[in-house]
């Protein structure tokens, strides 16, 4: 079959039965509804310099395979940080803006990327798309483009191809079969298991009462609060307003019903504090949070412990709270680690990018054995 590439600037130049055939939507972040959700309501347009850059592989008419990508005119909302570069490009006069970065906008949940149909296989759909994509890069004038947060073993496919690959850890729960969140506890020593307890008994000590809703139980007025309380401790904690915009929440995720599940927090019957996920196939994803006031382990308990509980009640194998965070780890949240590939088209700048990943790798693993061995879990015989 013969493949060509074609370089789409709106997810609107794809219909959603097209994307969606292509696309694993079990992963609700590639869903065509949420892609596109975003670029509607203002969060990934080249005013907020994330400008929709799409590949699509077609064989004749027919779409192929598809790949999220974007034109960067900055690096935030990445959660791979690559200021340092940035930096190196403008010392030696060159422009490392515009980039292109094929990732889910403001999203570091590992997943599926390059989407094909199964009668084209990786190997050979990643081969067509690397080429495409320096072509476009040196025709366009682009510095570089990166993949973020792929599952491992397309990281590995493109690092034996020669693309950089770096590696860094995030932390996630996982389900061994619980039967709920006092049998996950008892797998804990002793003092640690005692520390959280308290945490969670000081929800009922302040007076504080949480509630789960799913999908249709989330009401517009529930909506609208949950984007003031997120905009309000992006304002606090940054000094500006969060990535996504109240259409995003109120018209976007609220229409993702199936794959929504909301913690609403209230406090003498006033709601105070919201925590979304999302549902994947076996995976929960916390993604955003969210405060009008403050009180002592609200945030672990709507960000974490409910999501736990939930995964238990469900039989979800695994829990990706977000990413950073060492506090995770005396909860129970195993480090593991995350990819994300990187090709540079200055062959001297490429080179550097190389030996900073080569170099990084040892520290990361490092950092994973310290962290592991930080684990709350009892010792094993």
């Amino acid at each position: 079959m013969e493949l060509n590439a074609e370089f789409i600037t709106s997810l609107k130049q794809v219909s959603a039965r097209e994307w969606d055939g292509l696309c694993d939507t079990r992963y609700p972040f590639l869903r065509h509804h949420f892609l596109l959700g975003m670029e509607a309501t203002g969060c990934t347009t080249a005013d907020s310099g994330w400008q929709p850059c799409h590949l699509i592989l077609r064989g004749g008419e027919r779409a192929v395979a598809a790949l999220p990508l974007y034109l960067k005119s900055h690096s935030y909302g990445e959660y791979v940080f690559d200021w340092s570069w940035a930096n190196a490009w403008q010392q030696q006069g060159l422009d490392y803006y515009p980039k292109l970065v094929a990732a889910i906008p403001f999203t570091p949940a590992t997943g599926p990327r390059l989407c094909h149909l199964p009668e084209l296989d990786t190997d050979t759909a990643w081969g067509i798309t690397l080429d495409a994509l320096e072509q476009f890069a040196r025709e366009q004038g682009i510095s570089s483009w990166h993949l973020l947060f792929p599952v491992e073993e397309v990281s590995e496919l493109l690092r034996k191809r020669g693309i950089a690959q770096r590696r860094s850890v995030q932390f996630h729960w996982f389900n061994d079969g619980y039967t709920c969140f006092d049998d996950f506890l008892g797998t804990f020593n002793s003092r640690k298991r005692k520390t959280l307890k308290r945490e969670r008994r000081r929800i009922q000590e302040q007076g504080l009462s949480l509630k789960t809703l799913v999908g249709n139980q989330i009401s517009a007025d529930d909506w609208v609060l949950f984007y003031h309380f997120y905009q309000f401790t992006y304002a606090k904690r940054s000094g500006h307003g969060g990535y996504l915009t109240h259409e995003f929440f109120t018209e976007v995720a609220a229409a993702m019903a199936e794959q929504v599940i909301m913690v609403m927090a209230s406090h003498e019957g006033e709601a105070i504090a919201a925590a979304l996920y999302f549902r994947g196939e076996d995976t929960l994803y916390g993604r955003y949070w969210g405060c009008a006031r403050e009180f002592d382990a609200l945030h672990f308990e709507a960000c974490y412990y409910r999501g736990i509980e939930y995964c238990i009640a469900e039989g979800i194998g695994r829990f990706d709270p977000g990413a950073q965070g060492e506090h995770k780890i005396q909860r129970g949240f195993r480090p593991v680690e995350t990819f994300s590939n990187h090709w540079i088209a200055d062959p001297r700048l490429s080179a550097a990018v190389g030996d900073f990943a080569r170099r990084e790798q040892p520290h990361t693993q490092a950092y994973l054995r310290e962290t592991t061995a930080l684990l709350p879990f009892k010792l094993q015989d």
